[in-house]
Formats: C-alpha cells, sequence, structure tokens
C-alpha cells in the first residue's frame, strides 16, 4: 500500500446523500432540544464549577492535547499517522459532546445533571468553538494547514454550517417547548428515537457505499482513536479530580469529553473537505470506538469505590 493512498481517497457521497445526512443531524438536535430546559442553564449559574472545569477541559485542552499527541505520534518511526487522519483527530477534538455521553453517564453512575448541562452548552457553545478550534489548530501544522488551504477552509463558512445544523433545530425545539408545550412533550421520546434510527440508517447506507476503502484503511486508524478517545477520557476524569469535584461529577465530565459529536465531524468533512478518506475513515471509527468505550467506562466506573467515599 503506497503511503499517499488514504490522502488520496475520496469516499463516495453524492449531493443529494449529503442533503438527507445534514437533515438527519438537524433532526437528532431538534430531538436534543426539546430535551433541554432553562433550568439546565441555570444550573450551571448556581453551581457553575463542574460544568466549567468540563468545558474548559473539552473545548481548550483537549484540542491543544489532541495537537501534542498528533506530533507525538509522527515522531514514531513506522507510524503511519497521514495528514488527513491528523486533521480527523483535530475535528473531533473540536467538536461538542454527543448526546449519548448522557445516557452513558446515568449507566456510570454519574451526575446526570451536569451531564445534560454540559451537553446543552457545548452545543450552543460549538457554532463558535468548533470553527475557531479547526481552523487554529489545524493551521499549526505545515501538513494539516496545507489540507486547510488546499480547501480554502474559512472558519465563517464553518460557523455558517454548524449554526444551521446545531444552532436553528436548538431554536426550533425552543420555541416548540415554550409555545406548544404538550406537543412537544407528545413527540419528544418518539421524535428522539425516530431520528437515531434515521441517522443510523443513513450511516449504514454510507458504510455500504464506502465499505471497500472502510476495511482497507480502518487499521490505520485504529490506534490513534483509541489514543485519541483515551486521552479525552482521562483529560475529563482528571480535570475534575484536580479541581476537587466530587466523584459523580468528574464521571460526568469525564464522559462528555471522551463522547464527541462525532456524527457532526462527519457532516463537516463530507460538507468541506468532499469526504477525504483519512478524515471519514478516523472520524466515522470514533463515532463506532466511543460507544465501546464508553460503556467500558461506565462498566468500570460501576465497579469501582473510591476508598474516601461511600457507593455511589
Amino acid at each position: 500500500m503506497e503511503p499517499v493512498i488514504i490522502d488520496q481517497v475520496k469516499l463516495n457521497f453524492n449531493p443529494q446523500g449529503l442533503m438527507v445526512i445534514n437533515a438527519a443531524i438537524g433532526l437528532m438536535m431538534l430531538g436534543v432540544s426539546l430535551d433541554l430546559k432553562l433550568e439546565d442553564f441555570k444550573r450551571v449559574l448556581k453551581a457553575p464549577k463542574a460544568p466549567v472545569i468540563g468545558l474548559a477541559a473539552q473545548f481548550l485542552l483537549l484540542p491543544a492535547l489532541t495537537f501534542l499527541l498528533i506530533l507525538a505520534l509522527k515522531s514514531i518511526p513506522g507510524m503511519a499517522l497521514y495528514p488527513s487522519m491528523a486533521l480527523g483527530m483535530i475535528l473531533v477534538a473540536a467538536c461538542p459532546g454527543g448526546n449519548l455521553s448522557n445516557i452513558i453517564t446515568y449507566l456510570a453512575k454519574g451526575n446526570c445533571a451536569i451531564s445534560i448541562s454540559m451537553t446543552a452548552i457545548s452545543t450552543v457553545v460549538a457554532i463558535f468553538m468548533t470553527p475557531l478550534n479547526l481552523s487554529f489548530w489545524g493551521s499549526l501544522d505545515p501538513d494539516t494547514a496545507s489540507i486547510l488551504r488546499s480547501v480554502q477552509l474559512s472558519p465563517m463558512d464553518v460557523f455558517i454550517t454548524v449554526f444551521v445544523i446545531l444552532g436553528i433545530p436548538l431554536l426550533l425545539g425552543q420555541v416548540l417547548i415554550r409555545f406548544f408545550p404538550a406537543l412537544a412533550g407528545r413527540v419528544r421520546k418518539p421524535f428522539k428515537i425516530f431520528s437515531l434510527v434515521f441517522f443510523i440508517i443513513i450511516v449504514i447506507g454510507a458504510l455500504a457505499a464506502n465499505w471497500r476503502y472502510f476495511i482497507d484503511y480502518v487499521g490505520l486508524v485504529i490506534l490513534a482513536v483509541f489514543l485519541h478517545n483515551a486521552l479525552a477520557l482521562n483529560l475529563g476524569y482528571w480535570s475534575g479530580r484536580v479541581a476537587k469535584l466530587p466523584e459523580r461529577d468528574c464521571r460526568a465530565t469525564c464522559i462528555e469529553v471522551g463522547i464527541q459529536n462525532s456524527a457532526l465531524g462527519l457532516v463537516l468533512v463530507f460538507n468541506f473537505f468532499d469526504g477525504l478518506g483519512g478524515m471519514a475513515i478516523l472520524v466515522a471509527w470514533w463515532g463506532v470506538w466511543h460507544i465501546i468505550s464508553g460503556l467500558t467506562t461506565a462498566f468500570i466506573f460501576t465497579r469501582r469505590k473510591l476508598p474516601d467515599e461511600g457507593r455511589i
């Protein structure tokens, strides 16, 4: 296999399919919005320490440490971390937390209120921070910067796309809750199920259309995703421990930082990078792996009891 092949691969995804996947993400975000309440944001104002620590780890520390991890991996002889894969890692680190994190936090017996608050705020903050982090950290490495230049990536273009995908559905959801609360209550659960199933079908279709590429190249990204995800999970947890947060809060920040919205990452890959192989395969594998690692982390937490704490 030639070293540059994965950077030359363009995954198959036609414009109509891209419109459908954008719509699927919008529907998922509308479902998330129907679960958000004003109390989620008020809770942060009353007790901001844990969410602020978690959000700082997510949007400031994780992108910075991801960049250092990329430099470390590139320095290992024989480590095939190609530029598109490195940019995929930066993109994942720039994304907000995924809504799966709330479920995994519950299974881990973490603080679900903190998790929900962080998901709500990170989704809003991502409208600004995702394009900023992608542009800033991606431009620091000459190899990834060349990809950004080749696609003439504009942070404003990314901002507009993220706002359409995240911001508008969030606003629509809040309008429904405010003016049509009975309707919002009735459609909340079935809408979340429908949007999730709809998205899974689209992802399966995308994988089926590119199965040969995925099978040929997924081995290249497994180690990078494993180390990157382990870094994110540990960063979230130990940020909380250093800040002397209660154990349940540390579990919430651990999972919020470790479970990224890789679905949004895939949308951005197809919208701005024409399905660039290394980026798309890395982000897609992250989406698979973080479910496995998240459930494993939850299982470990439920089996673990710190000496100075009772059973949580």
